[in-house]
């Protein structure tokens, strides 16, 4: 069965780590305990029954409480496995932040990291290259290297071809 814990926002870590001492401790029927990704104040808790789950949850600092109802793993199945989103980002890129301290300002993309969802980027508006890492969500690609080329070499063909037909 899986239980959804109420816990204080900002302490689900250290809520993870005191229920899973006390779950070794009394050696509780409990299979899991996740900190699901983006979700705060709440924890998820897979265990035989819900005497175990209350068990394991009773009085600790940060704990709230079990909400009512279990709820089925299809449901929180998103929550548990990231989506590994196909990004369009690509190393020599011209991007635009869109957030925070940099919003407004163009760079040209240096790294790409895929599992944190960072792209490490160079300010071109600045004197002195300095690397700044953001979120892919951050920015978003206003010009590509490998794309322009492409496009003057289909812009060389079309005129090589209507050269042709106007010989003609």
């Amino acid at each position: 069965m899986i239980f959804i814990i109420k816990v204080t926002t900002n302490k689900e870590e250290k809520s993870v780590e005191l229920i899973g001492e006390r779950i070794e401790r009394k050696s509780l029927s409990v299979f899991a305990i996740a900190k699901p990704h983006g979700l705060k104040g709440y924890i998820i808790l897979e265990a035989l029954d819900r005497e175990s789950a209350e068990e394991a949850v009773f009085n600790l600092p940060y704990v709230k409480g079990i909400i009512g109802k279990t709820v089925e793993y299809k449901d929180i199945q998103n929550m548990l496995q990231p989506k590994v989103e196909e990004m369009n980002i690509e190393i020599g890129d011209i991007v635009e932040i869109i957030a925070k301290t940099f919003k407004g300002e163009q760079a040209k993309v240096t790294r790409i990291d895929k599992q944190k969802g960072e792209v490490v980027v160079s300010l071109l508006g600045a004197s002195v290259p300095i690397p700044v890492t953001v979120k892919m969500d951050s920015v978003k690609v206003i010009r590509r290297e490998k794309g322009e080329k492409e496009e003057s070499k289909e812009k060389k063909e079309e005129k090589t071809i209507e050269e042709e037909f106007e010989l003609e």
